[in-house]
C-alpha cells in the first residue's frame, strides 16, 4: 500500500491533508481495488452528518470502480439530504441501472420522486421495492404516504395498516392512518388511532391536536377542549393548539372563551390567517359585526388572494343593513378579481356532446350534504330527479358523514366525496366525469368549492339554494331565483343570469315524528303572548331589535322567547339592548343552543313568530310554519331580505309580509289581540304547506329539470361543435 506525504491531501476525498485526516486515525490508504472500503467510510460520514467528505469519498470510490451502484445509489441520498431530489433521481437510476434487485434504492427513488412533487412516480417506485422486499417496513409507509398524495385515501388507509401488521408500535404510522381516516369521515377510527399514537408516546403533541379536531367533528367539543390544553401543555407556545381550543369552546356555545383562545392564537403568530376568519365568525355570532369586519379586513392584509376570508367577509356583509346592494355587489367583485381572474388564461373549452335532448350529467357541489339547513331543500330533489333524463352526481366536501349524508348519496347516481380534493382536483375531476351543469349549493358560506368553479369545469355552471346572493363570478353562469326573491331590477346586483323559477326556490322536506301544533295557541293557557324567533342570533341585527321592542311595546303583557343567544357577554350586551327599547329583562326568555328534542319543546311555546332582517329565516320559517306557528316578515329589497315575503306567499299568507316596519309592529299586535283569528291560522297551517309549492317535491324537481334542461339548450345553440362544421 502507498503511503501519501503528511502534507499531501489525502486519498479519502475530504480535501484535507492526510497528517490531519486519515493519518491520524490510523486508517490505511485505500489502494486500487478498495471501492467498497471507501463506500463503507462515506456511509459512516454520511451518518455522522458530514456530507461533503462522503460524497468525496463516494466519488472516489467510483474512480476506483467506474458504475458502482453501492457509490451511485449513496451518492443519490447525499444529493436528496442536500436538497437536490432532481440530482438525487439521476444518481439512484444509475444505481439502480447497475443493479435492479435492491428494495432500497427504489425505496429512495420513491422518496426523490415524492420531494419533486411526483406522487404517482413515486408510488411505482415503492410498489416495485415492495415486490423485490414485501417486509420492508419504510416503503409500506412510504407508499401509503404516496396513495395520499394522489387522493387515493382507501389504498392509503389499507397501507398503513399493512404498515402496522409489520411494527405495530409505530406511534407514527398511527398517527398518519388517524389522519387518513379523519379525511375518510371516519371519526371513529381517526380517534382510536390517535388514541394508539397517543399510548405509545404520551407527549406526542400533534395527535393530541388532531385528536381534538375528530372530536370536534365527533360533536364532543369538550373532550376537544381537555386535549387541546394537553397540547398547550407540551408546547405553550403553539399556536394551532389556542387556534383548537377556541374552535372546542365556539362548539360548546363559550364565545367568549373562543374568542380568548383565537386571540391568544393571534398573538403567538399574528399573520395566523384562518384564526383571524373564525376570531371574525365568532364576533359574527355575537352580533359584534363591526368587530367581524375589522378581522376581515386585518386577515386580507395578511393574504389579499385568499379566498376563505374574502368569501366569509361576504357573507358577513349580508347581515348588516348599512350595507348597499351597490356595496355588497362591488365587494362581490373584487372576489372575483383577486380570486378568478387569475385563473381565466387556463380556461379550456368543452367537448360535451352537443345533442340537446340527450340525458344530462348534472352535478351538485356542496359541503352541507348532511344534518344542515341545505338538506332539508336539496333531499328531496335528489330523490324526484328523473334518472331517465339525468344522472345525478354529488360531490360531497366535507370530512362528516351521518344518516342524512347516507341517504342523500343513496339517491346519487354517483357520490364522489371530495374534501381531500384541491380545488384545481375537483375542477379536473369533474372536467373527467363528463359534467354537463354543474351546481354550487354553497355560494360564500363555510367550506365553499367557489374556487373549483372559477377554473369553469363545466359548460354551464349554476348557483342555487345555500346563499341569497351572487357569487360575483363570470364562471357562474346562472343563479336559480324566483320573481318573489328577486323582483325584476335585481340583475343589477348579479354577475350571473337570473333564472327565475316558475312556483317556488324551494323545496321543503321536513324531519321525521314533528307533532301537529294544536289549534289553541300556548297564550291560551298561558294567558300571556309569546313571540319567539329560532333563528340563528346571527341574524339578529340592531335594526330587528328596536322593532322586537316596539312589537312588545305595543303589547304590553307579552314575552319574546330566543334561542341560539349566546352565555356571557353578549347576552348582556343583548340585555342591555332592549333595555334601551324599554323592555325589561323579565320579558325575555333566553336560550343557547339546544338539541333537536328541546328545540321542538321551546317552539311549541311560541304563539307568533318574528322573522330578522335584513337576513331572513328560511330553514327556521319553514319549521316553524310547518308547526302551525304564524311567521311575520318584513319584504326587503334584495334576495337576502324577502325569504319570508316568499316563503309566505307560497303559503297563501300575504296578509304577515310587512312593506314597512311600521306595518311589521302593526301586524303582530293586531293578530296578538284577536285569539280566534291566531286560532284559525295555526290549525290550517300544516294544511297549507301540504298543498302548497313548497311541499310538491315532484313539480319542483320538474321545474329545476326544466331550467337545466333550457341553459342546456342556450349553450349548445351558443356554442355548436367545432367538429360540427368541420
Amino acid at each position: 500500500m502507498n503511503v501519501p506525504h503528511r502534507n499531501d491531501p489525502c486519498p479519502c476525498g475530504s480535501g484535507r491533508k492526510y497528517k490531519t485526516c486519515c493519518v491520524d486515525k490510523a486508517r490505511p490508504v485505500p489502494a486500487a481495488g478498495d471501492a467498497g472500503r471507501l463506500i463503507g467510510s462515506a456511509a459512516d460520514l454520511q451518518r455522522r452528518g458530514r456530507l461533503a467528505e462522503a460524497e468525496a469519498a463516494c466519488r472516489e470510490a467510483l474512480k476506483l470502480e467506474p458504475g458502482r451502484p453501492e457509490a451511485l445509489h449513496l451518492l443519490g441520498r447525499l444529493a436528496a439530504q442536500a436538497g437536490q431530489p432532481r440530482l438525487a433521481v439521476d444518481w439512484i437510476e444509475r444505481a439502480i441501472a447497475g443493479n435492479d434487485a435492491e428494495a432500497e434504492y427504489y425505496n429512495d427513488l420513491g422518496l426523490a420522486y415524492a420531494a419533486l412533487d411526483r406522487p404517482d412516480r413515486a408510488a411505482a417506485c415503492y410498489e416495485r421495492a415492495l415486490t423485490l422486499q414485501p417486509d420492508l417496513f419504510g416503503a409500506r409507509v412510504n407508499l401509503a404516504c404516496a396513495h395520499s398524495a394522489l387522493g387515493r385515501a382507501e389504498a392509503a388507509a389499507e397501507g398503513f395498516r399493512a404498515a402496522l401488521a409489520l411494527r405495530p408500535d409505530s406511534e407514527v404510522v398511527h398517527f398518519n392512518l388517524g389522519n387518513t381516516c379523519y379525511a375518510l369521515g371516519r371519526f371513529d377510527d381517526a380517534v382510536a388511532s390517535y388514541r394508539a399514537a397517543l399510548a405509545l408516546r404520551p407527549e406526542y403533541y400533534q395527535a393530541y391536536v388532531n385528536l381534538a379536531n375528530a372530536y370536534i367533528d365527533q360533536g364532543r367539543p369538550e373532550e376537544a377542549a381537555v386535549c387541546c390544553e394537553r397540547a398547550i401543555a407540551i408546547q405553550p407556545g403553539a399556536a394551532v393548539a389556542y387556534y383548537d381550543l377556541g374552535l372546542a369552546r365556539f362548539n360548546q356555545g363559550r364565545l367568549d372563551d373562543a374568542e380568548a383562545g383565537y386571540a391568544r392564537a393571534l398573538a403567538l403568530k399574528p399573520d395566523y390567517l384562518n384564526a383571524q376568519v373564525n376570531l371574525a365568525l365568532v364576533y359574527i355570532n355575537m352580533g359584534r359585526l363591526a368587530d367581524a369586519m375589522a378581522c376581515y379586513r386585518r386577515a386580507l392584509e395578511i393574504q389579499p388572494d385568499s379566498a376563505l376570508a374574502r368569501s366569509t367577509l361576504l357573507f358577513t356583509l349580508l347581515f348588516q343593513p348599512r350595507y348597499s346592494p351597490a356595496e355588497i355587489f362591488a365587494e362581490h367583485r373584487r372576489y372575483a378579481e383577486y380570486c378568478e381572474a387569475p385563473l381565466k388564461p387556463s380556461w379550456r373549452a368543452h367537448g360535451n356532446s352537443r345533442v340537446p335532448d340527450r340525458r344530462l350529467k348534472v352535478g351538485y357541489v356542496s359541503s352541507d350534504l348532511r344534518h344542515h339547513s341545505v338538506a332539508y331543500f336539496i333531499e328531496p330533489i335528489l330523490s324526484r330527479h328523473d334518472k331517465t333524463r339525468v344522472e345525478v352526481f354529488c360531490y360531497y366536501s366535507h370530512a362528516k358523514y351521518d344518516g342524512v349524508t347516507h341517504r342523500l348519496a343513496a339517491s346519487a347516481d354517483h357520490w364522489i366525496p371530495c374534501k381531500g380534493l384541491s380545488d384545481e382536483q375537483l375542477a379536473e375531476r369533474v372536467r373527467a366525469d363528463g359534467i354537463d351543469i354543474l351546481v354550487d349549493l354553497g355560494g360564500h358560506t363555510m367550506h365553499n368549492r367557489l374556487p373549483a368553479f372559477a377554473r369553469r369545469p363545466a359548460p354551464v355552471q349554476v348557483t342555487y339554494l345555500g346563499y341569497p346572493a351572487t357569487t360575483g363570478l363570470d364562471a357562474m353562469d346562472y343563479r336559480l331565483t324566483t320573481p318573489e326573491v328577486d323582483p325584476p331590477g335585481q340583475e343589477s346586483w348579479h354577475s350571473e343570469r337570473l333564472y327565475r323559477l316558475p312556483r317556488s326556490l324551494w323545496c321543503y322536506r321536513p324531519p321525521e315524528g314533528r307533532p301537529e301544533a294544536e289549534a289553541a295557541p300556548p297564550s291560551a293557557r298561558t294567558g300571556t303572548i309569546t313571540f319567539g324567533s329560532m333563528n340563528a342570533f346571527t341574524k339578529i341585527s340592531d335594526a330587528t331589535l328596536a322593532v322586537w321592542g316596539a312589537v312588545l311595546r305595543a303589547v304590553p303583557a307579552s314575552r319574546l322567547l330566543m334561542t341560539s343567544v349566546p352565555e356571557g357577554s353578549m347576552r348582556n350586551a343583548l340585555l342591555e339592548k332592549f333595555a334601551g327599547h324599554g323592555i325589561d329583562a323579565q320579558r325575555l326568555v333566553l336560550w343557547n343552543r339546544v338539541p333537536v328534542e328541546r328545540y321542538v319543546e321551546i317552539l311549541g311555546q311560541i304563539d307568533i313568530a318574528l322573522d330578522p332582517f335584513p337576513y331572513n329565516g328560511t330553514t327556521t320559517t319553514c319549521e316553524t310554519l310547518w308547526m302551525g306557528i304564524p311567521v311575520i316578515a318584513l319584504a326587503g329589497d334584495s334576495s337576502v331580505s324577502r325569504s319570508g315575503c316568499a316563503l309566505l306567499k307560497s303559503v297563501g299568507l300575504e296578509e304577515l309580509i310587512a312593506p314597512d316596519e311600521e306595518a311589521y309592529v302593526g301586524i303582530a299586535a293586531a293578530l296578538s289581540a284577536d285569539p280566534a283569528r291566531l286560532a284559525g291560522l295555526r290549525s290550517g297551517l300544516r294544511a297549507r304547506m301540504i298543498a302548497s309549492p313548497l311541499r310538491d317535491e315532484v313539480g319542483i324537481t320538474r321545474d329545476l329539470e326544466a331550467a337545466y334542461r333550457a341553459m342546456w339548450y342556450t349553450w349548445c345553440t351558443s356554442n355548436p361543435d367545432p367538429a360540427a362544421g368541420a
